[in-house]
């Protein structure tokens, strides 16, 4: 009953998964249908209640800046478009269903001045699209500078403010906010001071709030309430200033995770306590007014996914919409024929021809295009060829063998092997000896000399 007293939705949860490190942004359109998801993994993941059933996949994924962190999701007032910002320098427009409509430009970063430069020069920290006006957005960054944008223009910015400083340099804004009017500016920055800039006409850089040593480290988040009376910060130093709602860390070696705490706006007492991950911290919270609903995104460098805390007698659409439209279950008689896949490339006509140095990569592998010679045997052989070691061909083997194979002209004196013949020509004579018959009839054979032995 205590509990029901500040309607906060508890019952029930849901976990909406995709993100492969730690979910580090989120933000909810203003009629709670649609949900932006930013991670360390570099993607934007879009989720809607309306096209999601009970397995609560994301339809679209964006990855908006290669290899930069997403820091930093907005809405427009309608709805209709989102601001990203990244690590990189420049942020980006996005439509409603994720196509890109622009990014901002980049500053030179060789201008030591911030004020003449057309963009940040630095990664960005923060940024959040105004309240009521549709056309404006706000920026921080790295550089130290605030920068507003007319979205319109992504060439230049509309103005550049450079917070008050102890001493000369560049600090750090490490986030920004929009009050609920858009009247006011807050930043929070790296020397650990708050400053508020009120819009007026002809307001320039100066402060109008200008709180000190806030915090003693760096502010990881400033929001404003919703009747503009309260400023809430959130530090690196372990403090709350004024805070509704916050995510808690894991602290090293400590024994409890990551928890969501909410605190009574009036006696800034602890109402409520809820653990939403034993093991990762919560990185961004936010609580919807319309749905009721309270999102917390947590996660680590392998994996990330924002829970949805919510009561079914509390809250209204968003995560009960999607989870009462189970999945359809598979029947044993259900059917469905394959599809037939027609691919006209595969087909030799329209085949595209092999480039001349695919070709002659191909003809290098095949050995009797590229007159490859044969390479000796290690093993047992096979298709007349044996062993490496008794010769390549199986007519070396035979000769290695010893005799198998004799080849007799190579060793035999050649007057001998005439000699062998020399009865058989005596006793029937074809074709020389009928010749010398009269002139010679007795056949004389050189004698060797003894020269010629030697």
């Amino acid at each position: 009953d205590d509990m029901n007293q500040y309607r906060i939705p508890l019952s029930n949860e849901i976990v909406l998964k995709g993100h492969t490190k730690v979910v580090s942004v989120l933000t909810v359109d203003h009629s709670g249908s649609r949900v932006l998801s930013g991670s360390y993994d570099y993607t934007v993941r879009m989720y809607d209640f309306q096209g999601m059933n009970a397995r609560l996949q994301s339809f679209r994924q964006l990855e908006p800046s290669e290899g930069h962190q997403v820091r930093s999701l907005s809405w427009s007032p309608t709805a209709d478009r989102f601001l990203c910002v990244t690590g990189s320098a420049q942020a980006k427009i996005y439509d409603r269903d994720g196509l890109t409509l622009g990014e901002f430009v980049r500053g030179d970063m060789y201008i030591r001045d911030l004020k003449n430069t057309k963009g940040h020069i630095s990664g960005l920290t923060c940024g959040e699209w105004h309240p009521k006006t549709k056309e404006t957005i706000l920026t921080s960054s790295e550089d130290g500078s605030l920068r507003l944008w007319d979205v319109n223009d992504f060439k230049s910015q509309k103005q550049v403010i450079k917070p008050k400083l102890a001493r000369p340099g560049r600090v750090p804004v490490t986030t920004c906010a929009w009050d609920r009017e858009g009247k006011s500016i807050a930043g929070g920055v790296g020397d650990g001071s708050i400053q508020i800039w009120n819009l007026k006409p002809g307001w320039g850089s100066r402060p109008d709030i200008y709180v000190a040593n806030a915090h003693s480290d760096d502010i990881t988040g400033v929001k404003f309430s919703s009747d503009g009376r309260i400023l809430l910060s959130r530090s690196f130093d372990g403090s709350l200033k004024q805070l509704f709602i916050t995510g808690t860390s894991v602290e090293k070696d400590g024994t409890t995770g990551g928890m969501l705490c909410f605190f009574d706006r009036g006696k800034l007492e602890l109402v409520s306590r809820v653990g939403i991950s034993p093991s990762y911290s919560v990185v961004q919270c936010a609580w919807h007014p319309r749905l009721n609903q309270i999102f917390a995104t947590v996660g680590d460098k392998h994996e990330g996914g924002t829970h949805i805390l919510y009561d079914p007698t509390l809250s209204e659409r968003g995560a009960l919409v999607c989870v009462a439209r189970a999945p359809r279950k598979k029947s044993v008689d259900d059917f469905q024929a394959e599809p037939v896949i027609h691919n006209p490339h595969a087909l030799p006509l329209f085949r595209d021809q092999p480039s001349r140095k695919r070709q002659r990569e191909k003809e290098l592998k095949d050995p009797l295009k590229s007159h490859k010679p044969e390479l000796p045997m290690t093993g047992p052989g096979f298709g007349g060829r044996v062993g490496s070691t008794k010769g390549s061909l199986l007519t070396q083997y035979l000769l290695k063998q010893g005799g198998l194979i004799k080849e007799t002209w190579m060793e035999e004196d050649p007057r001998e092997a005439i000699l062998k013949h020399a009865d058989a020509a005596a006793k029937d004579p074809k074709f020389i000896a009928p010749a010398y018959a009269d002139t010679q009839p007795e056949t004389l054979f050189a004698e060797p000399d003894a020269e010629e032995e030697d």
